[in-house]
């Protein structure tokens, strides 16, 4: 999320943005409970949810919202532990709960005490009784030996059917249909393994190839030998010399004839083994596949009570339903998919008598296909409505500042269509509770962007929208492109890979200092990708420079490697935990000759060549440019929280006295972002997923050249002992967001960095 996407935002309009954000999780993970209530990833992602908005309304000093966020993930916390079993009035009463946090959320900032003063007061007493009652129904309690039924349930990775909880398909199935029971880790392993053999069979091919490769050259050398038979005739050297010669030529011949039997032979084990591996590698994935129905089952009633709510008529039609697909992106889709069926009936589908006007139905009919298309699975969310108004988004981006009269004249409909997945980009006046067109889509963005995947729009006025989602059908196999980089030879995912092109040196251009090719009617800016990954390896100065392009459409850059090598299918292994994250690299693989090679990390390049792009470079060097004039220097801060409204605060803050601010969403993502960047301070939060900030703290005090970075933790825990543990892990200082305020941050800032051009 770039700094200033959300700078238009009140606070309050921020934490409306968080509540109907952490809503769906929170709606989400209930649903799931009802049916499942020991799921415990759906336990610690709604635990997560109200914690954050406990911690945003605490901000912005929303008593309300506390209480009840707090009460709300007592009852989380308690089902995790196993004090209680969510039970159906566990769940109704923290839907309401859910409920009345989004309208609390909706209140302007004005209104809220005359709310609260009102009819509010009574509405959040209620609500929190209704919580509390729950938690303490003793009826709801579980046993002793149901708490060990529990924890013994939550260990299998996979289990036989019952009536509580959702099945997993069997594993595997003999004539008297007996299931057996395999840990999840056994199956990615047993698909792996059947990955890297179907990768070995290329082996063959290529063997296969070298081995006509040498029929032609014998070939050749059999006709090379008769000619030089003829002329050793022309000349008489008598009747041994060319007997001599016809036994060579007998012998080559014969050499021919074996040679193309054992061809054929070898072709045909070559098919068999190929057909073999691919069989094998089909049954593995199948091992892990399910139906896409099995993620789909609650959309059709979510469309049908969503347009009702709304006064309008709409049906959902799933096709493909029995379209197989991997179910950790299955898992992933969840989401992704609710939240775009939800656009489409609030943005998409119009109201009755405008369908009527138009000679639709009217009922709008909104279709989720899925089906395997060239190797990737082809997932697509259309409906009949009125489509995206292309001017209006125009008009929008240069509202909004994104984009200059230039640039949007010359942007064509496909790349004005990819604005919709900036985060906080909407074309609405004001933030409606379902959704709004293009708030939340950066969420769908990242999600296919992390499975390797890539998600397009296609709108027709008056007709509909379409969203294709294009993903792998596994993520233990992905289909690479190879590059030869410093020597090296490296690899990168296809679906992060915009183009790839040949540029003549002629065609590189210096603007700013800075080398760019002209693509389209943009400028794109040029790196080296040896640079990039700190090769200690000189730009060579050839006639055409090989160039892939990452990055969003409008936004892209061109990394120069030294050439490409093709693409290849390659088996995604995970490098040993004890080498850490990597920076740049995600992965490593094998090519068919056993030689290992790293796979790249395409977040972590687009933020290194963000760092680059603005310094001095080997291309610059190359091309003759320099550094560009730079602004006077400012100290440089990291922001590191999970929760939107309080990064935002922290943002603005911090931005207003001078400082240059970069945000990070997680622990994961503020490591990252350490390791890449030059900071003054960094500024976390504690409780975040992936990695907490005291884990965050934890490694940059163990890193030796990050020791002497200071780490202030702003959170929301304020016993003793939290600041101590906080502390003792290497913080130079911590602030509670209970005494929170504008001056406490900015003063402790100031105190630890100095000024922000001091």
């Amino acid at each position: 999320m770039s700094n200033g996407d959300l700078s238009n935002y009140s606070m309050r309009e921020l934490f409306g943005l968080e509540v109907e954000s952490q809503s769906e999780i929170l709606t989400a993970g209930l649903l799931v409970l009802e049916r499942d209530p020991v799921q415990g990833s759906q336990l610690e992602a709604c635990m997560r949810a109200a914690h954050s908005l406990k911690g945003a309304a605490r901000i912005l000093e929303l008593d309300a919202g506390v209480r009840i966020a707090h009460l709300m993930e007592d009852c989380f916390v308690s089902a995790q532990t196993g004090r209680i079993r969510l039970g159906p009035r566990h769940i109704d009463a923290l839907l309401q709960g859910v409920d009345l946090l989004g309208r609390i959320g909706k209140i302007p900032e004005d209104a809220y005490a005359q709310w609260f003063a009102g009819a509010g007061e009574t509405e959040v007493d209620a609500c929190c009784a209704r919580i509390s009652a729950a938690i303490a129904d003793d009826s709801s309690d579980l046993s002793s030996d149901a708490v060990s039924d529990v924890k013994e349930a939550e260990q299998l990775e996979l289990v036989a059917p019952s009536a509580a909880s959702e099945p997993e398909p069997p594993v595997s199935v003999a004539a008297a249909n007996r299931v057996l029971r395999v840990s999840a880790d056994k199956l990615d392993r047993l698909l792996a393994q059947a990955g890297e053999v179907k990768v070995e069979t290329r082996w063959l091919v290529e063997f296969n190839s070298q081995l006509l490769r040498l029929r032609r050259m014998q070939h050749e050398m059999i006709r090379s030998l008769g000619t030089l038979n003829q002329q050793l005739s022309e000349q008489n050297l008598g009747e041994a010399a060319a007997l001599m010669m016809l036994e060579v030529h007998k012998r080559a011949t014969a050499c021919r004839s074996f040679l193309g039997d054992r061809l054929e032979e070898f072709e045909r084990y070559e098919g068999r083994t190929s057909d073999l591996s691919h069989r094998l590698y089909d049954e593995a994935l199948g091992c892990r596949m399910r139906p896409f129905a099995d993620g789909t089952g609650r959309f059709a009633r979510m469309v049908r009570d969503l347009a009702a709510s709304l006064g309008k008529s709409a049906r959902l039609e799933i096709i493909g339903a029995d379209t197989q697909v991997d179910r950790d992106i299955l898992q992933k889709l969840e989401a992704p998919l609710g939240h775009l069926l939800r656009n489409a009936v609030d943005h998409g589908v119009e109201p009755a008598h405008k369908r009527r006007s138009a000679g639709k139905p009217e009922a709008g009919l909104i279709t989720l296909e899925a089906r395997h298309n060239a190797g990737l699975l082809e997932v697509r969310v259309s409906d009949d409505g009125a489509g995206i108004d292309i001017d209006r988004v125009r008009d929008v981006l240069l509202t909004k500042g994104l984009i200059s009269e230039d640039m949007a004249s010359n942007l064509s409909e496909a790349e004005l269509l990819d604005f919709l997945f900036l985060p906080g980009f909407t074309l609405k006046s004001s933030v409606t509770e379902i959704s709004g067109r293009g708030v939340g889509l950066d969420v769908v963005h990242d999600m296919i962007r992390q499975v390797r995947g890539v998600v397009r729009v296609q709108t027709t006025a008056g007709e509909g929208t379409s969203f294709r989602l294009q993903l792998p059908l596994t993520l233990s196999v992905a289909r690479s492109l190879l590059m030869e980089i410093a020597g090296e030879v490296y690899a990168l995912p296809l679906s992060y890979i915009g183009r790839t092109l040949k540029v003549p040196a002629t065609e590189v251009l210096m603007l700013e200092g800075r080398p760019h090719i002209a693509l389209e009617n943009r400028s794109v800016s040029l790196l080296s990708l040896a640079q990039v990954l700190e090769l200690d390896a000189p730009v060579r100065d050839t006639e055409a420079l090989s160039v892939l392009l990452i990055g969003p459409a409008t936004q892209a850059f061109g990394l120069v490697v030294d050439r490409f090598l093709g693409e290849r299918e390659l088996v995604v292994r995970p490098l040993h935990a004890g080498f850490g994250k990597l920076k740049n690299i995600s992965a490593g693989s094998v090519l068919e000759d056993g030689s290992p090679i790293l796979m790249l990390d395409h977040d972590d390049l687009l933020r290194s060549v963000e760092k680059l792009a603005g310094g001095d470079t080997a291309l610059n060097k190359l091309y003759g440019g320099g550094n560009a004039p730079s602004e006077t220097s400012r100290k440089r801060v990291l922001v590191v929280d999970d929760s939107l409204t309080v990064r935002e605060l922290e943002r603005k803050l911090l931005a207003s006295r001078g400082f240059e601010v970069e945000i990070a969403v997680d622990g994961m993502d503020g490591w990252n972002a350490v390791r890449t960047g030059k900071f003054d301070l960094v500024v976390t939060d504690v409780d975040m997923p992936r990695m907490d900030g005291i884990e965050l703290v934890t490694l940059i005090r163990s890193d030796p050249r990050l020791s002497d970075l200071l780490v202030m933790i702003v959170s929301y825990k304020d016993r003793e002992e939290d600041r101590k543990r906080g502390l003792q892990a290497g913080a130079d200082y911590y602030l509670t967001k209970s005494s929170f305020h504008e001056d406490a941050l900015l003063q402790a800032v100031e105190d630890l960095i100095g000024d922000a051009t001091s």
